[in-house]
């Protein structure tokens, strides 16, 4: 039987399509993807994110084993920052691509993706060797995420406690939410807007869900659910496990270079293999833009001249700019912006182009 959130009897009270995903019975949207995706990019959305792992790790050698599981540079955190990072084995290959919450010192929170997180776990209790306090606190946290150019507005009449206007990216503030007590509210998210992400301790959380409809209700906020959240994701071109990121692709290949420090004192754990890997990959990750209206879907082949040199990972039908992209590993020789290729969905081919950064960029203010 697939686990619930605790917010469960609120998704189908408002009409959400349930599907099993990773375990978890979660909605995949509730009045439409479309409508719940562009919704999130002009105002505000709600997800439940609560299927995500977190643990703590605690202590004094706390930082220590954080420093060598992750390949971003923790050392930088100050108490109430957060950053992006990955975790490698021995031969490079990405166990999960994780986000590190400095709450004080010696005081982490690891928030894991949920397909992996009982792998997680165990690899990080596993690769210990300064003896950290590790304890996966998953069932304890809920997660909410308010996402969007008005996210800020949204949140902030439940959040007295903080200006969140001004509060800096990947910032974390803790304090009563909503009436909640015992929260986090950290300016993270998946979906390439601005946003907030709301950690709730899970046996008082579900006041939160509709006190946070009611405060984002003058900006037209709706809750989305998980195909819209991919969707977001894929437009900025941000990698999902499974997909992009697998125990095979390192962070050179997979483009996330920017949180893969491998000069950091100490190194990490598989850094000697990420090094002898870079730039000897036979394939690197590129965004690709398809001239026509089908849509390339994971697993399909890309072709030069008829070969095959490459497969897509990811791809949709962009809602907010109506082209179909996708996300696709292809040989190195050919991963250069402007270079033409094919793809060839269900037996029909669909020219294609290797396009540079997000397909999607939201407005500067």
């Amino acid at each position: 039987m697939a686990s619930r959130t605790p917010f469960y009897a609120q998704h189908v009270a408002a009409g959400g399509k349930i599907i099993e995903f990773a375990g978890w019975d979660m909605p995949v949207t509730y009045s439409g993807l479309i409508e719940e995706h562009l919704q999130v990019r002009k105002s505000v959305g709600l997800f439940d994110v609560s299927h995500m792992g977190e643990v703590a790790f605690r202590g004094p050698n706390a930082l220590a084993a954080i420093q060598w599981l992750s390949t971003n540079d923790a050392s930088v955190l100050k108490p109430g920052q957060a950053q992006y990072g990955a975790m490698c084995n021995e031969k490079g290959g990405i166990v999960d691509d994780i986000f590190v919450y400095r709450r004080a010192d010696g005081d982490y929170l690891v928030v894991v993706n949920a397909s992996n997180r009982d792998k997680d776990v165990a690899w990080m209790k596993a690769n210990n060797p300064h003896g950290a306090d590790i304890e996966d606190v998953s069932d304890a946290w809920a997660l909410l995420a308010v996402q969007g150019p008005d996210a800020f507005k949204a949140l902030q009449p439940l959040v007295p406690f903080a200006d969140l206007a001004a509060m800096p990216a990947r910032g974390l503030v803790e304090g009563t939410v909503g009436g909640v007590a015992g929260c986090m509210v950290g300016r993270t998210g998946y979906t390439g807007e601005d946003g907030f992400e709301v950690f709730a301790p899970s046996d008082r959380s579900v006041p939160l869900w509709d006190a946070i409809l009611a405060a984002g209700a003058p900006f037209g906020i709706l809750p989305c659910g998980l195909g819209a959240r991919d969707t977001l994701r894929l437009e900025v071109r941000n990698p999902l496990y499974g997909h992009e990121l697998d125990d095979t692709t390192s962070p050179i290949q997979a483009n996330i270079a920017f949180a893969t420090k491998l000069d950091k004192p100490g190194g990490f754990l598989g850094a000697d293999a990420v090094k002898a890997r870079k730039g000897k990959e036979a394939q690197r990750l590129v965004g690709l833009l398809l001239d026509g209206k089908r849509i390339a879907r994971d697993g399909m082949p890309v072709l030069k001249d008829g070969k095959v040199v490459g497969r897509v990972t990811s791809g949709t039908r962009s809602p907010s700019i109506d082209r179909s992209v996708a996300i696709a590993y292809v040989d190195r020789d050919l991963a250069e912006p402007g270079t033409r290729l094919d793809v060839d969905v269900r037996g029909k081919i669909e020219p294609a182009e290797i396009v540079k950064g997000p397909f999607y960029r939201r407005p500067t203010p």
